[in-house]
Protein backbone atom coordinates (compact mmCIF):
# COMPACT_ATOMS: atom_id res chain seq x y z
CA UNK A 1 0.00 0.00 0.00
CA UNK A 2 1.51 3.65 -0.72
CA UNK A 3 2.21 5.56 2.02
CA UNK A 4 -0.77 8.70 2.66
CA UNK A 5 -0.20 11.94 2.67
CA UNK A 6 0.82 14.09 6.05
CA UNK A 7 -1.90 15.91 7.52
CA UNK A 8 -0.75 19.10 6.00
CA UNK A 9 -0.46 17.78 2.27
CA UNK A 10 -3.84 17.16 2.32
CA UNK A 11 -6.97 19.33 0.89
CA UNK A 12 -9.51 20.77 3.47
CA UNK A 13 -11.64 20.37 0.54
CA UNK A 14 -12.43 17.81 -2.01
CA UNK A 15 -12.95 18.63 -5.61
CA UNK A 16 -16.00 17.87 -7.45
CA UNK A 17 -18.49 19.32 -10.22
CA UNK A 18 -22.16 20.13 -9.52
CA UNK A 19 -24.89 18.87 -12.05
CA UNK A 20 -26.44 22.38 -12.90
CA UNK A 21 -27.96 22.20 -16.16
CA UNK A 22 -31.51 23.83 -15.70
CA UNK A 23 -31.44 24.19 -12.58
CA UNK A 24 -31.74 27.43 -10.21
CA UNK A 25 -28.43 29.45 -9.40
CA UNK A 26 -29.16 31.90 -6.83
CA UNK A 27 -27.06 35.50 -6.85
CA UNK A 28 -27.70 38.05 -4.06
CA UNK A 29 -26.07 41.51 -4.72
CA UNK A 30 -25.85 44.32 -6.77
CA UNK A 31 -22.17 45.52 -7.38
CA UNK A 32 -18.54 43.88 -8.67
CA UNK A 33 -18.38 40.35 -6.10
CA UNK A 34 -22.12 38.92 -7.73
CA UNK A 35 -21.17 40.37 -11.33
CA UNK A 36 -18.14 38.43 -10.84
CA UNK A 37 -20.27 35.47 -9.83
CA UNK A 38 -22.98 35.40 -12.65
CA UNK A 39 -20.04 35.75 -14.87
CA UNK A 40 -18.44 32.59 -13.49
CA UNK A 41 -22.06 30.72 -13.56
CA UNK A 42 -22.49 31.75 -17.31
CA UNK A 43 -20.06 29.22 -17.94
CA UNK A 44 -22.67 26.73 -17.28
CA UNK A 45 -25.96 25.97 -18.33
CA UNK A 46 -27.78 26.72 -14.98
CA UNK A 47 -30.64 29.19 -14.72
CA UNK A 48 -29.17 31.89 -13.17
CA UNK A 49 -31.62 34.26 -10.96
CA UNK A 50 -30.17 37.42 -9.62
CA UNK A 51 -31.45 38.87 -6.64
CA UNK A 52 -30.76 42.79 -6.91
CA UNK A 53 -32.35 45.68 -5.41
CA UNK A 54 -30.12 48.17 -7.65
CA UNK A 55 -27.70 46.38 -9.73
CA UNK A 56 -24.66 48.54 -11.17
CA UNK A 57 -25.17 49.32 -14.55
CA UNK A 58 -22.42 46.85 -15.97
CA UNK A 59 -24.04 44.16 -14.34
CA UNK A 60 -27.79 45.02 -15.20
CA UNK A 61 -26.77 44.96 -19.18
CA UNK A 62 -24.82 41.78 -18.82
CA UNK A 63 -28.01 40.40 -17.12
CA UNK A 64 -30.34 41.55 -19.51
CA UNK A 65 -27.96 40.55 -22.59
CA UNK A 66 -27.88 37.12 -21.22
CA UNK A 67 -31.65 36.87 -20.85
CA UNK A 68 -30.74 36.19 -17.21
CA UNK A 69 -33.73 36.99 -14.56
CA UNK A 70 -33.31 39.53 -12.37
CA UNK A 71 -35.57 39.67 -8.99
CA UNK A 72 -35.44 43.40 -7.35
CA UNK A 73 -35.99 42.61 -4.08
CA UNK A 74 -34.92 42.45 -0.50
CA UNK A 75 -33.55 39.11 0.96
CA UNK A 76 -36.12 36.78 2.37
CA UNK A 77 -35.66 33.13 3.08
CA UNK A 78 -38.29 32.21 0.48
CA UNK A 79 -36.09 33.47 -2.34
CA UNK A 80 -33.91 30.40 -1.70
CA UNK A 81 -36.74 27.55 -2.43
CA UNK A 82 -35.68 25.20 -4.97
CA UNK A 83 -32.14 26.90 -5.54
CA UNK A 84 -29.48 24.35 -6.18
CA UNK A 85 -26.63 26.43 -5.30
CA UNK A 86 -26.78 30.10 -3.70
CA UNK A 87 -23.89 32.85 -3.63
CA UNK A 88 -23.91 35.67 -1.17
CA UNK A 89 -22.57 38.84 -3.20
CA UNK A 90 -24.13 41.61 -1.46
CA UNK A 91 -21.35 43.42 0.42
CA UNK A 92 -22.77 43.39 3.90
CA UNK A 93 -21.14 40.68 5.95
CA UNK A 94 -23.76 40.31 8.28
CA UNK A 95 -26.29 39.96 5.70
CA UNK A 96 -24.22 37.66 3.51
CA UNK A 97 -24.20 35.09 6.99
CA UNK A 98 -27.91 35.61 7.08
CA UNK A 99 -28.07 34.05 3.57
CA UNK A 100 -25.77 31.55 3.94
CA UNK A 101 -27.55 30.53 7.64
CA UNK A 102 -30.92 30.45 5.49
CA UNK A 103 -29.43 28.16 2.57
CA UNK A 104 -27.70 25.45 5.10
CA UNK A 105 -31.41 24.93 6.71
CA UNK A 106 -32.64 24.59 3.23
CA UNK A 107 -29.79 22.22 2.98
CA UNK A 108 -28.56 24.42 -0.40
CA UNK A 109 -24.67 24.79 -0.52
CA UNK A 110 -23.64 28.54 0.03
CA UNK A 111 -21.04 30.87 -0.69
CA UNK A 112 -20.77 33.87 1.06
CA UNK A 113 -17.78 36.16 -0.78
CA UNK A 114 -14.35 36.92 1.42
CA UNK A 115 -15.87 35.19 4.52
CA UNK A 116 -14.47 31.51 4.30
CA UNK A 117 -16.47 29.80 7.30
CA UNK A 118 -18.94 30.83 5.88
CA UNK A 119 -18.98 28.91 2.44
CA UNK A 120 -20.32 25.25 1.69
CA UNK A 121 -17.83 25.45 -1.30
CA UNK A 122 -15.26 27.65 -3.06
CA UNK A 123 -15.12 29.05 -6.43
CA UNK A 124 -12.27 28.04 -8.49
CA UNK A 125 -10.57 29.42 -11.06
CA UNK A 126 -12.15 28.12 -14.55
CA UNK A 127 -10.59 27.21 -17.87
CA UNK A 128 -13.46 26.17 -19.94
CA UNK A 129 -13.20 23.92 -22.74
CA UNK A 130 -16.79 22.64 -22.25
CA UNK A 131 -17.75 19.86 -22.25
CA UNK A 132 -13.57 19.54 -20.44
CA UNK A 133 -12.84 22.31 -17.11
CA UNK A 134 -10.38 22.62 -15.36
CA UNK A 135 -11.28 24.18 -12.24
CA UNK A 136 -8.15 25.81 -9.81
CA UNK A 137 -8.91 25.90 -5.86
CA UNK A 138 -6.42 27.46 -3.13
CA UNK A 139 -8.99 26.94 -0.78
CA UNK A 140 -9.81 30.99 -0.53
CA UNK A 141 -6.28 31.49 0.56
CA UNK A 142 -4.92 32.90 -2.75
CA UNK A 143 -7.34 33.71 -5.28
CA UNK A 144 -4.50 35.80 -7.25
CA UNK A 145 -2.22 32.34 -7.07
CA UNK A 146 -5.24 31.07 -8.75
CA UNK A 147 -5.67 33.28 -11.56
CA UNK A 148 -2.17 32.81 -12.74
CA UNK A 149 -2.47 29.03 -12.65
CA UNK A 150 -5.43 29.47 -14.57
CA UNK A 151 -3.43 32.09 -17.28
CA UNK A 152 -0.82 29.20 -17.94
CA UNK A 153 -3.37 26.20 -17.96
CA UNK A 154 -5.44 28.66 -20.38
CA UNK A 155 -2.19 29.01 -22.75
CA UNK A 156 -1.75 25.47 -22.75
CA UNK A 157 -4.82 23.65 -24.02
CA UNK A 158 -5.81 24.54 -27.19
CA UNK A 159 -9.14 26.54 -28.17
CA UNK A 160 -10.71 23.60 -30.15
CA UNK A 161 -10.30 20.86 -27.37
CA UNK A 162 -14.03 21.37 -26.39
CA UNK A 163 -14.55 20.79 -29.92
CA UNK A 164 -12.64 17.74 -29.62
CA UNK A 165 -13.92 16.43 -26.67
CA UNK A 166 -17.58 17.02 -27.96
CA UNK A 167 -16.76 14.87 -31.20
CA UNK A 168 -15.30 12.32 -28.80
CA UNK A 169 -18.68 11.81 -27.07
CA UNK A 170 -20.34 11.24 -30.41
CA UNK A 171 -17.99 8.46 -31.12
CA UNK A 172 -17.87 6.94 -27.78
CA UNK A 173 -20.46 4.10 -28.27
CA UNK A 174 -18.73 3.60 -31.57
CA UNK A 175 -15.50 3.26 -29.78
CA UNK A 176 -16.61 0.64 -26.90
CA UNK A 177 -18.48 -2.21 -29.80
CA UNK A 178 -15.33 -1.58 -31.96
CA UNK A 179 -11.78 -1.56 -30.20
CA UNK A 180 -10.72 -4.35 -27.92
CA UNK A 181 -11.08 -3.36 -24.14
CA UNK A 182 -7.42 -2.27 -22.55
CA UNK A 183 -4.49 -1.22 -24.80
CA UNK A 184 -6.37 -1.27 -27.90
CA UNK A 185 -9.26 1.45 -26.78
CA UNK A 186 -7.08 3.21 -25.25
CA UNK A 187 -4.79 3.58 -28.18
CA UNK A 188 -7.63 4.45 -30.17
CA UNK A 189 -8.20 7.43 -27.88
CA UNK A 190 -4.48 8.13 -27.53
CA UNK A 191 -4.47 8.97 -31.49
CA UNK A 192 -8.16 9.97 -31.49
CA UNK A 193 -7.13 13.17 -29.03
CA UNK A 194 -3.25 13.29 -30.57
CA UNK A 195 -3.31 12.41 -34.21
CA UNK A 196 -4.96 13.20 -37.55
CA UNK A 197 -8.49 13.93 -36.02
CA UNK A 198 -7.32 16.49 -33.38
CA UNK A 199 -5.46 18.30 -35.78
CA UNK A 200 -8.30 18.66 -38.38
CA UNK A 201 -10.20 20.20 -35.34
CA UNK A 202 -7.38 22.49 -35.11
CA UNK A 203 -8.24 23.61 -38.68
CA UNK A 204 -12.02 23.56 -37.77
CA UNK A 205 -12.84 20.65 -40.41
CA UNK A 206 -14.95 18.71 -38.59
CA UNK A 207 -15.97 17.18 -41.64
CA UNK A 208 -12.82 15.92 -42.25
CA UNK A 209 -12.04 15.03 -38.28
CA UNK A 210 -14.96 13.18 -39.02
CA UNK A 211 -13.43 10.90 -41.82
CA UNK A 212 -10.51 10.76 -39.84
CA UNK A 213 -12.17 9.64 -36.65
CA UNK A 214 -14.01 6.96 -38.75
CA UNK A 215 -10.81 5.94 -40.47
CA UNK A 216 -9.61 5.17 -37.03
CA UNK A 217 -12.17 2.95 -36.12
CA UNK A 218 -12.14 1.04 -39.74
CA UNK A 219 -8.91 0.70 -39.44
CA UNK A 220 -6.75 -2.67 -37.58
CA UNK A 221 -5.64 -2.21 -34.09
CA UNK A 222 -3.17 -4.67 -34.16
CA UNK A 223 -0.32 -2.48 -34.79
CA UNK A 224 -0.66 0.91 -33.66
CA UNK A 225 0.27 4.14 -35.89
CA UNK A 226 3.52 5.78 -34.77
CA UNK A 227 4.45 9.80 -35.41
CA UNK A 228 7.29 11.54 -34.95
CA UNK A 229 7.47 15.47 -34.30
CA UNK A 230 10.89 16.91 -34.48
CA UNK A 231 11.05 19.99 -32.04
CA UNK A 232 12.77 22.46 -31.05
CA UNK A 233 13.84 23.28 -27.74
CA UNK A 234 14.92 26.54 -28.14
CA UNK A 235 18.53 28.21 -26.67
CA UNK A 236 17.80 26.60 -23.31
CA UNK A 237 15.52 29.27 -21.03
CA UNK A 238 12.22 26.82 -20.31
CA UNK A 239 9.88 29.75 -20.75
CA UNK A 240 11.19 30.16 -24.31
CA UNK A 241 9.71 26.81 -25.54
CA UNK A 242 6.92 27.26 -27.81
CA UNK A 243 3.32 25.94 -26.20
CA UNK A 244 3.14 23.61 -29.06
CA UNK A 245 6.28 22.09 -27.87
CA UNK A 246 4.70 22.19 -24.42
CA UNK A 247 2.02 20.33 -25.66
CA UNK A 248 3.40 17.53 -27.70
CA UNK A 249 6.11 16.64 -24.54
CA UNK A 250 3.10 15.70 -22.65
CA UNK A 251 1.57 13.69 -25.40
CA UNK A 252 4.66 11.78 -25.88
CA UNK A 253 5.40 7.92 -25.06
CA UNK A 254 9.33 8.28 -26.49
CA UNK A 255 11.46 11.48 -25.80
CA UNK A 256 14.79 11.69 -27.75
CA UNK A 257 16.86 13.85 -26.58
CA UNK A 258 20.30 15.84 -27.57
CA UNK A 259 23.18 16.60 -25.45
CA UNK A 260 22.45 20.72 -25.42
CA UNK A 261 18.86 20.37 -24.33
CA UNK A 262 18.15 21.32 -20.69
CA UNK A 263 17.61 18.42 -18.12
CA UNK A 264 14.27 20.88 -16.81
CA UNK A 265 13.03 20.56 -20.66
CA UNK A 266 13.26 16.80 -20.78
CA UNK A 267 11.56 16.37 -17.53
CA UNK A 268 8.74 18.46 -19.21
CA UNK A 269 7.05 15.37 -20.73
CA UNK A 270 4.77 13.07 -19.01
CA UNK A 271 6.11 11.04 -16.11
CA UNK A 272 6.22 7.57 -17.66
CA UNK A 273 7.40 8.84 -21.14
CA UNK A 274 11.11 6.83 -22.02
CA UNK A 275 13.68 9.29 -22.26
CA UNK A 276 16.85 8.46 -24.56
CA UNK A 277 19.76 10.74 -24.76
CA UNK A 278 21.46 10.99 -28.10
CA UNK A 279 23.31 13.85 -27.31
CA UNK A 280 26.42 15.09 -29.60
CA UNK A 281 28.86 17.01 -28.29
CA UNK A 282 32.62 18.04 -29.71
CA UNK A 283 34.41 14.29 -29.36
CA UNK A 284 31.43 12.46 -27.62
CA UNK A 285 29.01 11.35 -30.01
CA UNK A 286 26.71 8.80 -28.18
CA UNK A 287 25.56 8.23 -31.25
CA UNK A 288 26.04 8.68 -35.30
CA UNK A 289 23.04 10.34 -37.07
CA UNK A 290 22.19 6.88 -38.86
CA UNK A 291 21.73 5.55 -35.85
CA UNK A 292 19.10 8.47 -34.44
CA UNK A 293 17.56 8.24 -37.43
CA UNK A 294 17.08 4.05 -37.39
CA UNK A 295 16.00 4.84 -33.94
CA UNK A 296 13.21 7.32 -35.13
CA UNK A 297 11.87 4.80 -38.01
CA UNK A 298 12.26 2.21 -35.06
CA UNK A 299 9.83 3.77 -32.53
CA UNK A 300 7.32 5.01 -35.08
CA UNK A 301 6.97 1.33 -36.61
CA UNK A 302 6.10 0.40 -32.93
CA UNK A 303 3.02 2.99 -32.81
CA UNK A 304 4.98 5.35 -30.69
CA UNK A 305 4.04 9.22 -30.37
CA UNK A 306 8.20 10.42 -30.57
CA UNK A 307 9.51 13.71 -29.73
CA UNK A 308 12.77 14.34 -31.31
CA UNK A 309 14.20 17.13 -29.20
CA UNK A 310 16.23 19.40 -30.72
CA UNK A 311 18.79 22.46 -29.05
CA UNK A 312 17.23 25.57 -31.17
CA UNK A 313 14.96 24.96 -33.84
CA UNK A 314 15.78 21.58 -36.15
CA UNK A 315 16.30 23.29 -39.45
CA UNK A 316 18.85 25.60 -38.35
CA UNK A 317 21.53 23.31 -37.90
CA UNK A 318 19.71 20.14 -36.78
CA UNK A 319 19.89 17.73 -39.35
CA UNK A 320 16.25 17.69 -40.03
CA UNK A 321 16.68 16.86 -42.96
CA UNK A 322 18.06 13.68 -42.65
CA UNK A 323 15.61 12.72 -40.42
CA UNK A 324 12.66 13.81 -42.27
CA UNK A 325 13.67 11.75 -45.05
CA UNK A 326 14.44 8.53 -42.90
CA UNK A 327 10.86 8.82 -42.05
CA UNK A 328 9.71 9.98 -45.21
CA UNK A 329 11.05 6.17 -47.04
CA UNK A 330 9.58 4.48 -43.74
CA UNK A 331 6.49 6.16 -44.53
CA UNK A 332 6.71 7.22 -40.78
CA UNK A 333 4.39 10.62 -40.38
CA UNK A 334 6.16 13.40 -38.90
CA UNK A 335 5.89 17.23 -38.49
CA UNK A 336 8.45 19.87 -37.53
CA UNK A 337 7.86 22.47 -34.44
CA UNK A 338 10.29 25.13 -34.43
CA UNK A 339 12.28 26.21 -31.62
CA UNK A 340 13.46 30.07 -31.04
CA UNK A 341 17.16 29.69 -33.01
CA UNK A 342 20.48 30.26 -30.97
CA UNK A 343 21.17 33.67 -32.89
CA UNK A 344 17.91 35.15 -32.11
CA UNK A 345 18.18 34.58 -28.37
CA UNK A 346 22.23 35.81 -27.93
CA UNK A 347 21.22 39.26 -29.82
CA UNK A 348 17.86 39.30 -27.51
CA UNK A 349 20.65 39.25 -24.37
CA UNK A 350 22.66 41.99 -26.41
CA UNK A 351 19.99 43.90 -27.11
CA UNK A 352 21.49 43.85 -30.63
CA UNK A 353 19.64 44.58 -33.76
CA UNK A 354 20.80 41.78 -36.12
CA UNK A 355 19.18 44.32 -38.99
CA UNK A 356 19.54 47.94 -39.27
CA UNK A 357 18.07 50.35 -41.15
CA UNK A 358 20.81 51.92 -43.21
CA UNK A 359 23.55 49.49 -41.91
CA UNK A 360 22.81 46.00 -42.28
CA UNK A 361 20.04 44.66 -44.00
CA UNK A 362 21.02 40.93 -44.16
CA UNK A 363 21.23 38.59 -42.01
CA UNK A 364 23.64 35.29 -42.46
CA UNK A 365 24.13 32.43 -39.95
CA UNK A 366 26.65 30.04 -40.67
CA UNK A 367 29.09 27.86 -38.87
CA UNK A 368 32.56 28.68 -37.92
CA UNK A 369 33.58 25.33 -39.84
CA UNK A 370 31.89 26.83 -42.80
CA UNK A 371 34.84 29.80 -43.26
CA UNK A 372 37.95 27.11 -42.63
CA UNK A 373 37.97 25.19 -45.79
CA UNK A 374 39.98 27.03 -49.07
CA UNK A 375 37.46 28.56 -50.48
CA UNK A 376 35.22 31.21 -48.93
CA UNK A 377 31.62 30.77 -49.14
CA UNK A 378 29.97 32.99 -51.48
CA UNK A 379 28.27 34.96 -48.79
CA UNK A 380 31.40 36.25 -47.74
CA UNK A 381 30.92 39.08 -50.11
CA UNK A 382 27.83 39.96 -47.91
CA UNK A 383 29.95 40.39 -44.46
CA UNK A 384 32.10 42.66 -46.57
CA UNK A 385 29.43 44.85 -47.57
CA UNK A 386 27.85 44.99 -44.22
CA UNK A 387 25.89 42.03 -43.43
CA UNK A 388 25.56 40.80 -39.60
CA UNK A 389 27.22 37.35 -39.18
CA UNK A 390 25.81 34.82 -36.85
CA UNK A 391 28.33 31.68 -36.04
CA UNK A 392 27.24 28.84 -34.67
CA UNK A 393 29.82 26.95 -33.27
CA UNK A 394 32.50 29.25 -33.81
CA UNK A 395 34.68 29.19 -30.39
CA UNK A 396 37.22 26.34 -31.29
CA UNK A 397 38.01 28.13 -34.67
CA UNK A 398 37.79 31.44 -33.81
CA UNK A 399 41.29 32.98 -35.00
CA UNK A 400 39.95 30.59 -38.65
CA UNK A 401 37.40 33.04 -38.61
CA UNK A 402 38.49 35.89 -38.16
CA UNK A 403 41.30 35.59 -40.31
CA UNK A 404 39.40 34.80 -43.24
CA UNK A 405 36.90 37.58 -42.91
CA UNK A 406 39.96 40.11 -42.58
CA UNK A 407 41.39 38.62 -45.68
CA UNK A 408 38.33 38.94 -47.44
CA UNK A 409 38.35 42.73 -46.82
CA UNK A 410 36.72 43.05 -43.68
CA UNK A 411 37.59 45.67 -41.41
CA UNK A 412 39.71 44.25 -38.04
CA UNK A 413 37.95 46.93 -36.06
CA UNK A 414 34.41 45.43 -36.82
CA UNK A 415 32.60 44.83 -33.48
CA UNK A 416 32.29 41.25 -32.61
CA UNK A 417 29.40 40.14 -29.48
CA UNK A 418 30.03 36.56 -27.72
CA UNK A 419 27.47 35.00 -26.01
CA UNK A 420 28.00 31.81 -23.89
CA UNK A 421 24.57 30.56 -23.12
CA UNK A 422 22.00 32.72 -24.42
CA UNK A 423 19.33 33.19 -23.04
CA UNK A 424 19.95 31.07 -19.75
CA UNK A 425 20.70 32.75 -15.90
CA UNK A 426 24.37 31.32 -16.45
CA UNK A 427 24.87 33.90 -19.97
CA UNK A 428 27.95 35.49 -20.39
CA UNK A 429 28.59 38.42 -22.34
CA UNK A 430 31.66 39.90 -24.17
CA UNK A 431 32.50 42.12 -26.55
CA UNK A 432 35.50 42.96 -28.77
CA UNK A 433 36.38 43.44 -32.37
CA UNK A 434 37.25 41.05 -34.90
CA UNK A 435 41.03 41.45 -34.08
CA UNK A 436 40.14 40.24 -30.71
CA UNK A 437 38.16 37.14 -31.86
CA UNK A 438 41.11 34.49 -32.15
CA UNK A 439 41.43 34.87 -28.32
CA UNK A 440 38.40 33.15 -28.16
CA UNK A 441 40.03 29.70 -28.66
CA UNK A 442 41.93 30.35 -25.48
CA UNK A 443 39.28 31.05 -23.17
CA UNK A 444 38.89 27.66 -21.01
CA UNK A 445 36.56 29.52 -18.71
CA UNK A 446 33.70 29.10 -21.60
CA UNK A 447 32.35 26.05 -21.60
CA UNK A 448 28.89 26.36 -22.53
CA UNK A 449 27.23 26.56 -26.13
CA UNK A 450 29.19 30.09 -27.89
CA UNK A 451 27.11 32.05 -30.18
CA UNK A 452 29.32 34.53 -32.21
CA UNK A 453 27.84 37.94 -34.17
CA UNK A 454 30.15 40.29 -36.36
CA UNK A 455 28.83 43.17 -38.15
CA UNK A 456 28.55 46.53 -37.82
CA UNK A 457 25.60 46.58 -36.78
CA UNK A 458 26.81 44.76 -33.72
CA UNK A 459 27.77 48.47 -32.47
CA UNK A 460 24.46 49.36 -31.45
CA UNK A 461 24.38 46.46 -28.62
CA UNK A 462 23.82 46.96 -25.14
CA UNK A 463 27.24 46.62 -23.45
CA UNK A 464 26.78 47.68 -20.02
CA UNK A 465 26.78 44.14 -19.08
CA UNK A 466 29.34 42.55 -20.90
CA UNK A 467 33.14 42.33 -20.88
CA UNK A 468 35.88 42.64 -22.78
CA UNK A 469 37.12 40.13 -24.90
CA UNK A 470 40.24 41.17 -25.03
CA UNK A 471 42.12 42.73 -21.46
CA UNK A 472 43.13 46.47 -21.62
CA UNK A 473 40.70 46.94 -24.28
CA UNK A 474 38.67 50.33 -24.20
CA UNK A 475 34.81 50.38 -23.09
CA UNK A 476 32.64 49.63 -26.03
CA UNK A 477 30.60 52.70 -27.40
CA UNK A 478 27.07 53.38 -25.52
CA UNK A 479 24.32 52.01 -27.61
CA UNK A 480 22.90 56.01 -27.82
CA UNK A 481 26.76 57.10 -29.02
CA UNK A 482 26.16 54.76 -31.83
CA UNK A 483 22.86 55.52 -33.03
CA UNK A 484 24.51 59.56 -32.99
CA UNK A 485 27.19 58.27 -35.78
CA UNK A 486 25.06 56.04 -37.72
CA UNK A 487 22.23 58.95 -37.65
Amino acid sequence: MGRMPAAKDKLAVFPAFFRVADEVAAVFGNGDEAYAKARLLANTQARIVAYATDPEPDYAAFLSANGFALVAEEFSPEQLNGAKLVFAATGDAALDRQIVTAARVAKIPANAVDQPDYCDFFTPALVNRAPVAVAIGTEGAGPVLAQLIRAQIDQLLSPSLGRLARLAIDYRSAAERMTEKGSARRGFWRNFFSGPVARAVERDDMAGARREATHLLLQSYAKAVGHVSLVGAGPGAVDLLTLRAQRLLMQADVIVFDALVPQEIVDMGRRDAERISVGKRKGCHSKSQDEINDLLVELGREGKRVVRLKSGDPLVYGRAAEEMAALREANISYEVVPGITSAFAAAADFELPLTLRGIASSLIFTTGHDLTGDVLPDWASLAVSGATIAVYMGRTVAASVAGRLMKAGLSAETTVAVIENASRDDRRLLHGTLSDLPGLETRDDLTGPVMVVIGDAVAGANFDHSEPLAVGRAPAPKAAEFSARSA
